[in-house]
């Protein structure tokens, strides 16, 4: 199975880095499953038929009475058609930077707030409607089809949304703002679920292997060898006690060079086989 990366799939020239950007997407074939990469969050506005999303330890479903708002980050897309074989949702895509700029616009400070989980089901109504229709309208002039006209029509819902939601949907956008990593963690955790090397990590780090070392414990507090392993199976036991996936679809993704190898440190750690669960 292919990842496709989203939205760079639906932008025509990929050197264009928009900070918003509208796709209507139609079908009229049943998308069962696919490796979704989400660059940039994403209002996904369901009009018909029914979509349901894989994250790594959740999984939401929505019909076309109700849209969702979906964190950046790898998922798994389930699309499937109405009665009438047909599905259409209009996708909104905006960038962090634009949000920031949204956030301290029109959000008071910085108040706490726990981490969410990387959606936020949104209730269709006549308002939506129309906002929708405008974005259609849209299309027929491409004139207008412009960051500076599609920023104003982003913070048109935004603050639809907050009206609408309240606090609750505050508290989801700040969950959407990713803290600056540092260049090591962001490497690091950037291949997790790769099946590179620790020694090619390091060497992506610029460092050689007893230096990453000595530098990864200071920043995390533990071994590499010991930390990926526990990020990588509790992933793995996440992705196949959604049912959806085989350990022989894993265990690469996973960075394991064989199944075998990968089923006998999934039984170590967890005490029970990838087979065993059902």
């Amino acid at each position: 199975m292919l990842i496709e990366n989203i939205p760079e799939l639906f932008i025509d020239d990929s050197r264009k880095k928009p900070d918003v950007f509208v796709h209507d997407f139609r079908m009229t074939t049943d998308i069962v499953k696919s490796k979704v990469n989400l660059r940039m969050n994403m209002f996904s506005f369901l009009q018909v038929g029914r979509k349901q999303i894989h994250f790594a330890g959740t999984s939401v479903a929505v019909n076309k009475d109700q849209s969702l708002l979906i964190k950046k980050g790898n998922c798994l897309w389930t699309e499937l058609l109405d009665t009438e074989n047909i599905y259409y949702c209009k996708l909104f895509f905006f960038s962090e930077k634009i949000l920031r700029e949204f956030l301290k616009k029109h959000i008071d400070g910085s108040p706490e707030h726990k981490k969410e989980v990387p959606f936020f089901i949104i209730e269709n109504d006549h308002y939506i409607s129309s906002y929708l229709n405008s974005l259609s309208t849209i299309n027929d002039y491409p004139s207008l089809l412009s960051d500076s006209f599609l920023s104003v029509k982003f913070e048109e819902i935004m603050l639809y949304l907050i009206g609408k939601y309240g606090d609750r949907f505050k508290s989801y956008l700040q969950s959407l703002i990713v803290e600056e990593a540092s260049p090591f963690r962001e490497i690091v955790e950037r291949n997790v679920y790769s099946n590179l090397k620790l020694e090619e990590i390091a060497f992506l780090c610029n460092m050689s292997l007893s230096t990453f070392k000595r530098y990864f414990i200071n920043e995390y507090k533990v071994s590499p060898g010991k930390w990926l392993q526990e990020k990588r199976l509790q992933k793995a036991k996440v992705l196949l006690e959604q049912g959806h996936l085989k350990a022989s679809d894993i265990y690469m993704e996973m960075g394991y060079n064989n199944l075998s190898n990968f089923s006998t440190a999934f039984k170590n750690k967890f005490g029970f086989s990838p087979k065993d669960i059902s």
